[in-house]
């Protein structure tokens, strides 16, 4: 009784003094400036810039700007909340601003100048030397770096959201430009405001806001996406309080209807159970493969899709009836694993080990057949990283080496399979990186955009025609600064080898092009600067420059080329098309060699390659195979050979003059 007492007082003592701290740190709460606005920053020139923060409810906070002296008196509201509008200068700096609520917090170093939002998915994100490989020549621009100490960059951290937040997710304050900090700069990004500053010599400041292999969706609000029917019922769902638990769930049970669509389409399926996986199937006619290995280094090159894998294990008298350990080592990408052909186990994604328990029940002496089905959705794949055992439960010493030789059967191609549901863990859900990553910002006062972005959904090219355009919008309406600048980058050439057999890049790059239809903003072409093994090309420099001219130019008021070729009409006539175009500054020109990358198509749809000769601003396209020609495209495919210029080395954009649905 006594010793029950001890502790109710001690409890009680404990919510007393815990209850207290709270007051006192209440009471004496400091005025906070939200976590964007730090030493180092850019605020954007000549506007009224927001700046806000948090502090005691209802406490009085007096904010002073350096560069004119002005005082801004504020009051936080009864969450604590507060916000201003500074009026900023025209460039310069460095200044302070001072927030006094009692005690005061001193920001220094601020510059004004310009400011711009980067954001998008691993192209942009990629660092100018980092996990996603260093630009070309990068000593030499970790040397440069030193002679930009008026670009400054602000990291957001990469987080979701399944409901809006206020709060800004940091990674890292706003760091100046020099060889140490650049590395870990948006490589695009301070490309542009490397070559903006160098004509402007104005202050330049970039918010990076940057997911690698991120869909487009999951940066679009939800309010926004709502208006495509596609994705309603996910962002219905995070209305109604959908939480990580009922993700993981609905995460589960689609994983299950997915492993039964899977078995519909398996040769190994038959009266109505996996017959591949039984301990009586005879697999010895099967070929044999020696695995930890990937299969394309192990005699099955170029196969993407499902394959068996069986292996008979001949297990002592005394394991029988005990509770095994199955350590499978790596497997990319998925695997459901069986054990005399009941299933023990499956797991969704390629970096994790595999370690299944194995029932008693299951467990005989003699033979008995462990059997794996591999589901590699594209690059490499196999039972590719060991150690690769089988052991019982609580002795170590009792275990055996399943490395060496397997019988395997490839199963079912790739392109005959649906794709795995998305991973709970994974950002691609509509509207969670925006609400943790976009919305949050969305007060700081901006120039532009800059955007990099488009590979994750190559997959679904006809619905980023209007994804992309519907994303644009929501951003600028959001922000509330009218149609400002939102520059993009169109995806460059690339092979595509590790993308879903359903991806069109030529279709997404057409997406991308008719989004210029949308005001004021600019696409830079990188078809010509890409990297065949490389979804991550090394040439940000010339992705950055060509970014910058379009901001001179459309932004700054500057009379300079910023566009390569743009088709505009054709006219057909006589067996052949006439091609016009736009931006075609200083004439159309083939780079290195005769005109390529040109088809042509008759009424049949089936294009053929084409003969194209260059008149003035014109280009001209023919083919022997097509008599009376209905449509051209060029550079339609991953990785096209094209040539097609203007005077002033900018490239023309791949594009199509039909509008045929299906035809690749």
């Amino acid at each position: 009784m006594k010793t029950k007492t001890f502790y109710s007082i001690g409890y009680a003592k404990l919510l007393f003094i815990a209850g207290f701290l709270l007051f006192v740190s209440v009471a004496n709460a400091k005025v906070i400036p939200a976590a964007c606005f730090t030493d180092n920053m850019v605020l954007q020139q000549k506007t009224n810039a927001s700046i806000w923060g948090t502090d005691k409810p209802s406490r009085t906070v007096t904010i002073t700007t350096s560069w004119n002296n002005k005082k801004y008196m504020v009051v936080a509201d009864t969450a604590g909340n507060w916000k201003v509008k500074v009026a900023t200068p025209s460039y310069g700096g460095p200044y302070s601003i001072t927030f006094d609520d009692g005690d005061i917090t001193t920001l220094n170093n601020v510059l004004i100048g310009e400011v711009w939002i980067c954001s998008g998915q691993s192209n942009m994100e990629m660092q100018v030397a980092g996990p996603y490989g260093d630009v070309i020549n990068v000593d030499k621009e970790l040397a440069d770096a030193a002679n930009y100490p008026q670009i400054r960059m602000l990291k957001i951290d990469n987080k979701t959201s399944y409901q809006p937040r206020t709060d800004v997710p940091v990674k890292w304050g706003w760091s100046i430009c020099d060889p140490k900090t650049v590395r870990d700069f948006s490589a695009v990004a301070y490309f542009f405001a490397k070559n903006l500053y160098d004509d402007k010599h104005i202050p330049i400041g970039i918010i990076n806001s940057t997911w690698g292999g991120t869909v487009a969706e999951a940066w679009t609000s939800g309010n926004a996406l709502k208006t495509m029917p596609a994705f309603v019922p996910f962002v219905k769902e995070t209305e109604n309080g959908l939480t990580q638990e009922k993700i993981d769930q609905k995460y589960k049970d689609n994983v299950r209807a997915w492993i039964d669509a899977i078995n519909a389409k398996d040769p190994a399926w038959q009266n109505g159970k996996l017959l591949w996986a039984q301990n009586s199937f005879d697999d010895s006619k099967w070929k044999t493969m020696t695995v930890p290995a990937y299969w394309e280094q192990a005699g099955v090159p170029d196969y993407d899709g499902t394959a068996w894998f069986r292996k008979t294990v001949k297990l002592p008298s005394g394991w029988e009836g005990k509770e095994l350990k199955l350590d499978i080592g790596g497997i990319d990408d998925y695997d459901v694993s069986f054990f005399n052909g009941t299933e023990v186990g499956h797991t969704e994604l390629f970096i994790f080990k595999r370690s299944y328990t194995i029932p008693a029940a299951l467990v005989k002496a003699g033979d008995n057949t462990i059997a794996i089905r591999v589901f590699d959705n594209g690059g490499l794949g196999g039972l590719n990283k060991g150690p690769m055992t089988l052991s019982v439960v609580g002795d170590t010493s009792a275990k055996i080496d399943l490395a060496g030789e397997w019988n395997y059967q490839l199963a079912t191609e790739l392109k005959s399979l649906p794709q795995p549901p998305v991973n709970p863990t994974s950002a691609n859900k509509p509207t969670i990186i925006y609400n943790a990553m976009i919305k949050p910002i969305q007060q700081y006062t901006i120039k532009g955009v800059i955007w990099y972005q488009g590979e994750s959904n190559a997959d679904r090219p006809h619905e980023y025609e209007q994804l992309f355009p519907l994303m644009i919008s929501d951003w600028r309406q959001k922000w509330g600064e009218g149609d400002f600048p939102f520059y993009y980058v169109q995806i460059a050439n690339y092979v595509a080898k590790d993308q879903p057999p359903a991806a069109d890049w030529p279709a997404l790059r057409y997406a991308q092009l008719k989004t210029l239809s949308v005001p004021n903003t600019g696409m830079v072409v990188t078809i010509d600067i890409g990297d065949y093994n490389r979804i991550h090309p090394q040439n940000k420099q010339e992705v950055g420059r060509r970014l910058a001219l379009i901001a001179k130019a459309k932004t700054y008021g500057e009379n300079i080329p910023y566009s390569g070729p743009l088709y505009q009409s054709q006219k057909i006539d006589a067996g052949k098309i006439t091609l016009s175009f736009k931006y075609t500054d200083g004439g159309l020109a083939a780079k290195s060699d005769t005109l390529k990358g040109f088809t042509i198509a008759g009424a049949d749809k089936v294009f053929h390659p084409a003969s194209a000769t260059i008149l003035g601003n014109k280009v001209i396209v023919t083919s022997t195979d097509v008599a009376n020609p209905v449509a051209v495209r060029y550079a339609w495919a991953n990785f096209p050979a094209c040539n097609l210029y203007n005077g002033v080395g900018l490239p023309a954009s791949p594009f199509k003059t039909d509008d045929w649905e299906g035809v690749r």
